[in-house]
């Protein structure tokens, strides 16, 4: 009796624990059911293949449109002398050609600019019929404009010849200074040589703070002096903000010798037109304002100047180069400009070495008279000032001259980009694919629209017969409708548009999805 019920105890303990395994095995097997639901990747569906190649645009320049062009209908092109324009576009080939790989510009031009480049490095042209054949051979014009507009606009820099010294006097007391070792730019170093025009600076406090740099009313009351970032003094600040928008100048020092400067760095604060501040003023009338106007009015008003450079809070500090006097300003391509060739352009948008033909009528012989301008420029330098895609700055060389015909320059002039056939956008609009027809289209052939009423006169109500009560059941004899109803099925109209409902296994996933995120 006893080994009876120890053998029946010991089967039920088997099943018990056999109960308990199986329970544990489940319950695991939830938890694991769970977790996977819950980290789960979501299900992407694949993005359905376009039936043809996708080919990237040929040109993108933002916020611009543009227009292809032929030779003969551009105003003035034959005019040109080509071979100025051509030394020029040689000069900015240098630095294309020395480029190793792809380039470092991601716009199309950056590339494509090599293979005229190439072409013109084996060419010694010496006469403008010769140079206007290479240009017509290797580029296709395109007239460029901002967004909705029909023109662009110029201005003009050049290279002030200034007074100086290299210690501080009672003559020379306005320092011109380097860029300071406590400035930083996110992404550049402090062995940048040039920092962009945009962008944040910072000076640093301790260790790890950060804080915007000192603007120009800072550094005037002297926030960097005494630290031995003086390159030279000067006369006055007025020539030395002058200096600063220019971006570059010559200092005659006492001993005769000259102190070539360009522009290094900025403190980080956007540029501020000062004529644009006494036009808003009342003070000079907007249609005789030039830099000759708003030099004369600072000198005549020493205290208001001050409060005006003030208003402009941007600081350029300039770094030494090594020129003789003979040569021009360097650029920020880094090739010396070409006094009437070379232009600047905005940087974000355009490439170095880039042709523009810009055509128009400017007031270079006085500020009355405008000279018809025809004239082929090579893009070889920037400036803050400078944006947009029809923006460009002439540049007319140095000294008072020079100054004097560029600071009359504010005019609207037609901008003609050309651009190197690689990229000629009409070649390549060729190879992009036609969408096809509209269903809707078809459909309509298929289902023509039209209105019964208008081709059968309109029956009176009292002519309309009486329909006669339906007999038997409702497949037998028809049932006559009023003139409305059968026009109606006459005339099959189209189906709404079915809405964008997603299917019903990705509702329910979602409804699963979020009972799992939010429980």
């Amino acid at each position: 009796m006893v080994p009876e019920a120890l053998t029946k105890h010991f089967s039920y303990g088997r099943l018990a624990v056999a109960c308990l395994a199986l329970a544990l095995l489940c319950s695991t097997a939830a938890l694991a059911a769970r977790y996977k639901s819950r980290h789960a990747q979501p299900h992407r569906e694949h993005a359905r293949a376009i039936p043809y190649r996708n080919l990237e645009l040929p040109l993108q320049v933002n916020g611009s449109q543009y227009e292809p062009l032929n030779w003969a209908g551009i105003p003035g092109w034959s005019d040109d002398d080509h071979l100025a324009a051509y030394k020029t576009f040689r000069a900015s080939c240098r630095p294309i050609a020395a480029q190793q790989g792809a380039p470092a510009d991601p716009k199309a031009l950056g590339g494509s600019l090599r293979d005229p480049c190439r072409i013109a490095k084996g060419l010694e042209l010496t006469d403008s019929a010769s140079a206007k054949v290479f240009f017509e051979q290797n580029f296709v014009p395109l007239r460029i404009s901002r967004l909705g507009e029909g023109e662009g606009f110029v201005t003009g820099y050049y290279e002030p010849v200034l007074e100086g010294s290299r210690t501080q006097t009672d003559v020379y007391s306005v320092p011109v200074y380097r860029r300071p070792s406590n400035l930083f730019v996110r992404g550049k170093t402090q062995s940048s040589t040039g920092l962009p025009n945009g962008g944040q600076v910072f000076r640093k406090i301790g260790r790890r703070k950060l804080v915007p740099y000192y603007d120009r009313a800072e550094i005037e009351d002297g926030a960097i002096a005494g630290r031995g970032l003086e390159i030279c003094w000067l006369k006055n600040p007025t020539e030395l903000l002058f200096a600063q928008i220019q971006g570059s100048a010559r200092i005659k020092l006492e001993d005769g010798s000259t102190v070539r400067i360009n522009y290094d760095a900025h403190n980080g604060y956007p540029y501020t037109p000062v004529g644009r501040i006494l036009i808003d003023r009342g003070i000079i009338p907007k249609d005789q304002m030039s830099m000759q106007k708003i030099r004369e009015w600072m000198e005549q008003n020493p205290d208001g100047a001050k409060e005006l450079r003030r208003q402009n809070r941007s600081y350029i500090f300039f770094r030494e180069v090594q020129l003789s006097d003979k040569d021009e300003a360097v650029g920020a391509q880094g090739v010396p400009l070409t006094p009437g060739r070379s232009i600047a352009v905005d940087k974000a948008l355009h490439v170095y070495g880039t042709p523009f033909f810009i055509a128009g009528e400017l007031p270079i012989e006085s500020e009355q008279l405008k000279t018809p301008f025809h004239r082929l420029m090579i893009a070889q330098d920037t400036g803050s000032a400078i944006v947009g895609p029809a923006r460009a700055d002439l540049y007319f060389g140095a000294g008072a001259d020079a100054g004097k015909v560029s600071g009359r320059l504010r005019h609207n002039m037609r901008f003609v980009m050309l651009v190197p056939r690689s990229l000629d956008p009409a070649e390549r609009a060729r190879k992009l694919p036609v969408p096809d027809a509209r269903p809707s289209a078809k459909i309509a052939k298929l289902f023509p629209q039209t209105d019964p009423q208008k081709d059968k006169p309109a029956v009176k109500p009292a002519d309309v017969p009486a329909a006669p009560a339906a007999k038997g059941p409702a497949t037998s004899a028809p049932v006559s409708t009023p003139p409305v109803a059968q026009a109606a099925s006459v005339a099959k109209p189209l189906p709404e548009a079915r809405p964008n409902i997603p299917p019903p296994s990705e509702k329910r996933r979602q409804r699963r999805y979020r009972h799992h995120r939010y429980r």
